[in-house]
């Protein structure tokens, strides 16, 4: 097992890259009620394995991340008899971490909590960093708090009972994080991906471990996204509009907009052709879309919402190499502007030239 902290500023997070979910108990505090919340398929996978709790559980997919949702926790933990020495403990994927944490945050004002991650994308993305929070009208992650989990175990052998969708989605944050961040992660990436889809041990925790120093170094740096955490948003910002309006998964559509973000960082002489074909060849033989036909009509507004807007311009990922990523404040005009150009308007696939 590896441990990679984060200093938040109310805690430090432990990340134990390697933990056993078997192990759970030994990290949970020593005095006061814990509490369980999770989903049925992650209830029915590993279930037996939990340490001995109260259970709440969640429903499926991202329909479920909702303020209905965490109301429905409320009220279980009153009639739990939770107090502020409750510990809530999130053991599933992205939505079951991003909700734990957020109602651990809200409820009394503030239980502590933790994370036992169980899908690729949570170990590396979703359930490290502080980030928690739950969507509104579709609208990703539009309300939320930062708070640091107490602990985030990320063991590798609960990958095994994920479909391949799953490992994509997950592979497109690692991606990211090598693409912004780290030219030997991503070289790795490149001579390693059979391996990765194949959920060899080794190659996987490599994987994990370096998005989760990647990660925490940054987080470390501006836990609050006032400057340099931003990077972390490459990929999102169309991303987030792409999963909103057509249905696809967070990592398929963060796929996708890493490709256009690669696409307009050749267009305004910041990335070379030849790192571009690399970053999109990359993403294509992981199984993730580098090419989609959508409506500009609907994903152009849901742009518009993105959290990162300020006024009219928002905070967008550019790279300038593989390894280093640039955040450059763009006018919503010149943005959807150089989406239109590029893509055909009003319907476009992409047609990059990488």
């Amino acid at each position: 097992m590896k441990t990679v902290t984060i200093q938040g500023r109310n805690n430090i997070s432990r990340l134990l890259v390697g933990e056993k979910l078997e192990k759970l108990a030994h990290h949970l505090p020593k005095t006061g009620k814990c509490i369980i919340i999770t989903d049925g398929n992650v209830l029915r996978h590993h279930g037996e394995r939990f340490p001995k709790a109260d259970l709440i559980t969640i429903g499926l997919g991202e329909g479920s991340k909702t303020l209905e949702t965490v109301r429905g926790i409320y009220e279980n933990l009153i009639r739990l008899n939770a107090d502020r020495s409750t510990f809530l403990l999130g053991i599933g994927g992205g939505i079951v971490c991003d909700i734990t944490g957020f109602a651990a945050s809200t409820f009394m004002r503030g239980l502590s909590f933790g994370f036992a991650a169980t899908t690729l994308l949570a170990q590396v993305d979703a359930s490290v960093g502080g980030k928690n929070g739950v969507n509104l009208y579709g609208y990703k992650n539009m309300i939320g708090v930062f708070n640091q989990p107490d602990f985030v175990i990320c063991d590798p052998d609960l990958l095994h009972t994920l479909p391949q969708s799953e490992i994509r989605g997950g592979l497109a944050e690692i991606i990211k994080h090598a693409v912004i961040a780290d030219p030997d992660l991503f070289d790795f990436l490149e001579a390693r991906r059979e391996q990765v889809l194949n959920l060899e041990r080794e190659t996987i925790m490599r994987l994990v471990h370096d998005s989760v120093i990647i990660k925490s170094q940054v987080v470390n740096q501006d836990e609050t996204e006032k400057g340099r955490r931003r990077i972390l948003n490459f990929g999102h910002t169309l991303g987030h509009a792409v999963e909103k309006t057509m249905g696809l998964s967070h990592g398929e559509a963060v796929a996708f907009g890493m490709t256009v973000a690669a696409t307009l960082s050749v267009q305004k002489g910041l990335l070379s052709q030849a790192a571009c074909d690399r970053i999109i060849n990359l993403i294509a033989a992981c199984g993730l879309p580098v090419r989609l036909t959508m409506d500009l009509d609907q994903v152009l507004p849901a742009l518009q919402k993105d959290k990162k807007r300020s006024g009219e311009s928002i905070h967008f990922v550019l790279l300038e190499d593989i390894g280093r990523a640039v955040v450059l404040e763009v006018g919503m005009t010149e943005l959807e502007t150089a989406i239109k150009l590029e893509y055909r308007n009003p319907k476009f696939e992409t047609n990059s030239k990488c």
